[in-house]
């Protein structure tokens, strides 16, 4: 049953990491009025100023997904195994 906790996990870090992205990519348009810096050659060039900010900004909001899902995990982990001891 850890395993497939474990798996559940993992599809709920890459749901939010997925979200996160979107919401990190609307706010980062509605905020400053371009599309975000993806480094794809038909993009609109950017300065490093502002590559560098929204890479910060998205690694950031994806640390913090990760560590969130991580404890979520071991949380979900931890109760599953005090109540097989309990049955």
């Amino acid at each position: 049953m850890n395993l497939l906790i474990k798996l559940l996990g993992t599809g709920i870090s890459i749901g939010a990491g997925f979200a996160g992205t979107k919401i990190v990519n609307s706010v980062w348009e509605k905020t400053t009025g371009n599309k975000p810096p993806t480094g794809k050659e038909e993009d609109v060039p950017t300065t490093l100023r502002s590559a560098l900010t929204f890479a910060l900004i998205s690694a950031s909001v994806s640390a913090v997904i990760q560590v969130l899902t991580n404890r979520g995990t071991q949380r979900a982990i931890q109760r599953f195994a005090k109540t097989q001891d309990i049955v």
